[in-house]
């Protein structure tokens, strides 16, 4: 979903992981936020959401929304759409609700049938949530990963991911929000981010 205007540039950006959590677990999974100023980590936001559960949008709206952060913020970035297995995000409902742009960022193009077949077959409400992934679009190639976006333009996410990956092809906000998730979650952090 793209916008029209003059291109903006966007400085101050949170952005969301989940942590790890073992395949067999139920219940709640605790995300985290990285805020960040360029490139500069500004702070760090933590909260839950349920395993396949259906709050991850309201959770991301109360995180971004009330902290301290929230009068600065000019961008929501998420890694991939759903937190906690199939806690699919609303990103147009953050973004209205936010009035924020919101930027999903994923290292490889997600296979979508199988993620439509998983939420349809096995998933409690997964046609709502089908619904949502949808409404998205299909993902992009831009600048190394695939983006779904809401309220910037191809040239404004083209631009943002170039500030903020100076490393690598993930974002800052989302690289360090994976490596956070990851130690507080198993005391180190590990794996490909």
């Amino acid at each position: 979903m793209a916008t029209t205007g003059r291109q903006r540039t966007f400085s101050h950006i949170v952005g969301f992981d989940d942590c790890p959590f073992p395949r067999g677990h139920r219940g709640d999974v605790a995300i985290v936020g990285t805020v960040f100023s360029r490139l500069r980590l500004e702070g760090v936001l933590s909260g839950k959401v349920r395993r396949d559960g259906v709050n991850s949008t309201r959770e991301l709206i109360r995180l971004a929304g009330s902290s301290r952060f929230a009068a600065h913020l000019q961008l929501v970035m998420l890694q991939g759409v759903a937190l906690a297995g199939f806690n699919v995000v609303d990103a147009v409902r953050v973004h209205e609700e936010l009035g924020l742009p919101v930027l999903v960022v994923a290292r490889r193009a997600p296979r979508r049938d199988a993620m439509r077949r998983a939420l349809l077959e096995r998933i409690p409400g997964g046609a709502h949530k089908w619904a949502l992934v949808e409404r998205l679009g299909e993902m992009e190639p831009l600048e190394g990963v695939y983006v779904q976006r809401v309220g910037l333009s191809v040239e404004e996410a083209a631009a943002t991911l170039r500030a903020t990956t100076p490393h690598g092809s993930v974002p800052e906000p989302l690289r360090v929000a994976h490596l956070i998730a990851g130690g507080v979650t198993t005391g180190e952090s590990s794996g490909r981010v």
